[in-house]
């Protein structure tokens, strides 16, 4: 755990720092765990896109605590290259944030929801199942929606389960 000077400070070197010390700084600020993904979050909203990029690495390395406080920062904060940064930090923490960007969709905000399919697409074959039963949601569009995105994916498993789950009508 770092404390909050040091946090501070790592912060800065996100942002005034050479290229290694950027590198150094996302490494300590990933390992301090909860501390950091505030000031990340702020960092992210108030930065240029190579500060976000750090940050986002940042993010990712302390995985699923990051995920809950990103959405909430997403929704709250309307600036589009904060969100396609918040966005690739989600899919690099990858299978824990699913339910939550599975959320973000059946939630129907059109600002948000591309954000999020893009995240799912990259987390790949951990979100397959979820779109699977997202296939079972009463609302049509959700179930285009989810077989789109099982389209678009690609993975390997995500093609044959699509297949079936059509064929079968059972995810």
């Amino acid at each position: 755990m770092t404390d909050e000077n040091r946090i501070d400070e790592l912060i800065a070197d996100l942002q005034e720092g050479s290229m290694a010390v950027r590198r150094a700084a996302t490494d300590e600020l990933g390992a301090s765990g909860e501390a950091a993904i505030e000031p990340l979050i702020d960092v992210m909203f108030e930065s240029d896109n190579d500060v976000r990029w750090y940050a986002a690495r940042a993010l990712v390395r302390i995985g699923e605590p990051s995920v809950e406080p990103l959405l909430q920062a997403m929704h709250a904060r309307k600036n589009q290259n904060f969100r396609r940064y918040a966005m690739a930090a989600l899919a690099g923490i990858g299978a824990p944030a699913v339910e939550s960007l599975i959320g973000i969709i059946e939630e129907g905000d059109p600002d948000l929801r591309p954000f999020a399919a893009m995240a799912i697409c990259k987390i790949g074959e951990p979100a397959v199942d979820s779109l699977l039963r997202m296939m079972q949601h009463p609302d049509p569009a959700m179930q285009e929606c989810a077989t789109l995105l099982l389209w678009k994916m690609g993975e390997p498993g995500a093609a044959e389960a699509l297949t079936e789950a059509l064929e079968t009508g059972k995810p």
